[in-house]
């Protein structure tokens, strides 16, 4: 499934993934679970995420038995803009959504009213 976000920046597994973990940033997430949810395979999540460890762009958290815990490092300088930018972009999909639901109600307000004259 695609969110707003993958809509507009495409369905890379480096995108799905990051999707995944800004929506769920609360929590911390085995690389199986994130693989998983992000609908990203596994041997294609692995290729990339040593890398954003490396980069700092997530970071381990914690240890559970073998499985390690990853987050999204929200301190990093580039996972803030593109936070921001999620967040920017729902915001505006959403102020959208709220704008077109009231030009609808308006319409249809006049509609309404047009044919309780009509009828009158």
């Amino acid at each position: 499934m695609n969110t707003l976000f993958t809509e507009l920046l495409g369905t890379s597994p480096e995108v799905k993934t990051l999707d995944f973990l800004l929506i769920h940033g609360h929590y911390d997430y085995s690389l199986t679970e994130i693989a998983r949810n992000s609908n990203v395979g596994w041997v294609t999540i692995h290729s990339f995420w040593k890398d954003w460890v490396k980069k700092g762009f997530v970071v381990k958290t914690r240890r559970i038995g073998r499985a390690q815990l990853f987050e999204l490092n929200k301190k990093h300088p580039f996972v803030e803009k593109v936070m921001e930018l999620h967040d920017q972009t729902l915001k505006e999909f959403i102020n959208n959504e709220i704008a077109k639901n009231k030009a609808k109600s308006r319409k249809q307000e006049t509609s309404h009213r047009q044919t309780a004259q009509a009828n009158a």
